[in-house]
């Protein structure tokens, strides 16, 4: 029985293995980004469709690191409140909690998130299992930034700490493509 289970079980995975890779999107600049759901510590769900027609910085972010890119979103902040470079009407920044990277329970990241929420006038999102970052090869144990036009086309991604330098450039880029 076990020989003849073998075969078909062979079969199986060979037939469905071309489905689950296809569905891994390693994003980059110039591709559109996949669609996906997560729901916010409320237990609403969100898509990027629900901020249909405007400019998205996802902060894809392990809760290890999630005071990394401070400074950046900071700016961002400011350029929004203070400068008026960047509209709400065609602007959301929001964050992705990467739960399965981290020790941390969630009752500890729900907390985290909240205060960065609160901070940053946004909405939390969080992904328990990794699924976007393992759809869209997102780094692990890091702070991904992901700038997607009104399309939905990645513009710019950044892994890990964003430089001082690199930080009015992507200011700038986000208020080129908020105003297309």
């Amino acid at each position: 029985m076990k020989n003849r289970l073998l075969p078909l079980i062979v079969l199986f995975f060979l037939i469905i293995s071309p489905c689950v890779i296809a569905q891994k999107i390693d994003i980059q600049v110039g591709t559109k980004a996949t669609e996906w759901e997560f729901l916010d510590a409320d237990k609403n769900p969100f898509t990027m469709d629900t901020w249909k027609g405007k400019v998205l910085q996802i902060n894809y972010v392990d809760p290890d690191e999630s005071d990394l890119n401070d400074e950046f979103n900071d700016l961002v902040k400011i350029a929004i409140d203070v400068d008026s470079i960047i509209s709400r009407d065609d602007f959301k920044g929001f964050g992705i909690v990467d739960c399965a990277s981290t020790w941390k329970p969630d009752f500890l990241i729900r907390a985290i998130a909240g205060k960065k929420a609160k901070k940053f006038e946004t909405t939390i999102l969080f992904d328990y299992d990794a699924i976007l970052r393992n759809q869209w090869n997102l780094a692990k144990d890091s702070y991904n930034v992901i700038i997607l036009d009104k399309n939905k086309i990645c513009r710019a991604i950044y892994r890990g700490k964003i430089s001082t330098s690199e930080n009015q450039e992507i200011i700038d880029l986000i208020a080129k493509l908020a105003k297309e």
